[in-house]
């Protein structure tokens, strides 16, 4: 260690020494520099004799006399002082003595450094020696850095003041709310003599005994009501990273119906709702959804779970705020400019029977699982820059729709259940033919038939839907847009033989042998007129639609179709006037008037009107 020290510590020793023998030179080199700097004398001769200058300026008692600087002010350095003193006395000059002072000072300042790198320990492989960097390259470092720093703070959300952390961003929430008054009118001349039996309030409660004397229950015909409706809803679409996405929404309703979310305010329904009691909450939609493709005319989408109609459709067969459990699959891919071919299709389970049916029972029967599968391709076409055209072709299977009539048996009591009664729907609106389930069979036990007669209710025919639907929209009138919309479904599976020897409702006038023959049918038709803006930006946005529809009973299943019209349900005709204004860009005032009349059967006519106020957020 010593000796990694000696070079640095031999240059100190030396600093030390610089005072002593520069002091040293001053004496004794100085009076040879001063005797040849004084002014010459004549050449001697013999005449002329030189004088003894050595000797004069030796002698210490008589120094010779020259001019004196000014004296500076003593400093705390021996050798600076040592230099002034020289000055004062005419050694130096003081352009020389402030050479030297600067040339000492330096090698003062160099000695030093090299001995405090000569204490320091030796540095490793991994140091790093930084050299001098001018203040401007500094500034901009830390202004480079500084923009960095913030760059990333912007883009994580960790430093931006008022900004929530990175993974609230991928959530997008939304919902709205709607206030509605409903008036619900029954011209004269319905029929209110028991001729409209309510399946849905058999089916859903304990069978009915067809051999009683009581009325099944039934639906209002001829007593008006007048209600206030309240729907909220709520919810979010969360994007998962690499094309996934998740979402849900939850809603209000007075039931789990499936085919609305109003709440009728003051109802007590199902131990909720009166007396200013809290409303009910349903999940209405939960999915994982995965979309493959940017390009909104080029894309591929998987949606798995509960979630919006992937299909093009109109409310005739679908209500607006039906959703669909199971697998949808959407495609869309655009061939050639402005003309975008699509593909809709999917896989949806309607029922699925209790693993313990029958629950009272040992012997459990058959599964009656009920499926939907759908299919649709169609066109997106831009016919022109002010005309755009969407067409398409669906075709719908109802897997096991229909009712069956059980394995012949003995009710004794209403819960002594049918292998069958699992094939009733299980939420129905009105419209549609029905069917006796149980085939019970006379015996001493029921009074031969005369008594327990406990029964259920299905759909008396299958369901395969054929649909044709079609959207034209006409923007030459900008802002003002005309849209013209139209469907037709046909019935497939529909037998009018076959259901005219089961069919216990939609039949015509009696005959003078009895029960009149079945008068339903398979066909629906839909049409709408819309003028104004489709989607509303701003204040003062209108909209005005006339609309016509036609569907025959057993055209579709009334438990999906439009449950404002008419009530709900098929098996009706009529038509819609409507108007909205928007009060603000997320709030509409909107009024309906819809006017439905019964096709088959006994007569029945209803008005409803609507006025909605929507708010969406």
């Amino acid at each position: 260690m010593i000796r990694d020290y000696m070079p640095a510590l031999k240059k100190q020793i030396s600093s030390w020494m610089v005072a002593p023998l520069m002091a040293w030179l001053f004496m004794v080199i100085m009076p040879w520099s001063v005797a040849n700097e004084l002014p010459k004398q004549a050449t001697p001769t013999t005449a002329n004799p030189a004088p003894d200058v050595s000797a004069d300026l030796f002698d210490s008692k008589n120094p010779p006399a020259l001019p004196n600087p000014p004296p500076a002010s003593p400093s705390q350095n021996v050798t600076i002082n040592l230099i002034n003193r020289l000055v004062q006395r005419g050694v130096l000059t003081q352009a020389d003595a402030a050479e030297l002072i600067k040339q000492a000072e330096d090698d003062a300042a160099t000695a030093k450094a090299q001995a405090e790198a000569a204490q320091e320990p030796a540095a490793s492989d991994d140091a790093v020696h930084v050299t001098y960097v001018p203040e401007t390259v500094r500034a901009q470092i830390r202004d480079e850095l500084k923009q960095d720093v913030l760059a990333q703070a912007r883009d994580e959300n960790w430093a931006a003041p008022k900004t929530l952390p990175e993974w609230v961003s991928r959530y997008k929430f939304f919902g709205d709310v709607r206030l509605r008054y409903e008036g619900i009118l029954y011209p004269d001349g319905n029929d209110n003599t028991g001729a409209f039996p309510n399946f849905n309030a058999i089916n859903t409660g304990s069978p009915f005994d067809v051999s009683g004397t009581q009325f099944s229950p039934q639906y209002n015909v001829d007593q008006e009501r007048q209600r206030m409706r309240l729907r909220a809803r709520f919810g979010a679409e969360i994007d998962l990273g690499d094309d996934f996405t998740s979402g849900f929404r939850i809603a209000t309703g007075e039931n789990n119906s499936p085919i609305t979310t109003n709440q009728s305010m003051g109802l007590a329904n199902q131990a909720q709702g009166g007396n200013f009691s809290k409303y009910a909450i349903w999940l209405d939609r939960a999915f994982i959804k995965y979309e493959l493709g940017d390009d909104p005319n080029k894309k591929l989408m998987l949606t798995f779970g509960r979630f919006d109609n992937p299909f093009f459709s109109t409310d005739a067969i679908w209500d607006d705020d039906l959703g669909f459990d199971g697998l949808s699959v959407q495609a869309r891919y655009e061939i050639i400019d402005n003309f975008t071919p699509f593909l809709n299709a999917g896989i949806f389970p309607v029922f699925n029977t209790d693993l313990n049916f029958s629950s009272n029972q040992p012997t459990k029967f058959e599964s009656e699982d009920k499926w939907l599968y759908g299919a649709q391709a169609g066109v997106d076409w831009k016919i022109k820059d002010d005309i755009n055209a969407k067409f398409a072709v669906a075709y719908y299977d109802f897997d096991n729709m229909e009712g069956r009539l059980s394995t012949p048996y003995t009710p004794l009591t209403a819960q002594d259940a049918g292998d069958s009664d699992n094939t009733r729907p299980s939420f129905a609106q009105k419209g549609n033919t029905y069917m006796a389930l149980r085939n019970i069979i006379p015996s001493a036990l029921n009074n031969f038939g005369t008594s327990y007669q406990y029964q259920y209710f299905g759909l008396a025919t299958p369901y395969q839907n054929l649909v044709y639907t079609g959207r034209i929209d006409l923007n030459h009138f900008e802002p003002c847009q005309i849209s013209i919309v139209g469907e037709y479904i046909k019935n497939l599976a529909f037998d009018q033989a076959d259901i005219n020897t089961k069919a216990v409702n939609n039949r015509g006038p009696n005959t003078p042998l009895g029960v009149g023959d079945y008068d339903g049918g398979d066909t629906a038709w839909f049409v709408n007129l819309q003028l104004g803006k489709s989607v509303f930006e701003k204040r003062g946005d209108w909209n005005a639609t006339i609309g016509y529809r036609y569907i025959e009973s057993d055209a579709v299943v009334d438990g999906f179709n439009d449950s404002d019209f008419g009530n709900g349900g098929t098996n009706m005709k009529g038509y819609t006037i409507g108007a909205a204004v928007a009060l603000s860009p997320r709030v509409r005032l909107g009024i309906r008037w819809l006017s439905a009349t019964q096709i088959a059967g006994p007569p029945l006519k209803s008005d409803v009107i609507q006025l909605d106020l929507n708010a969406k957020f």
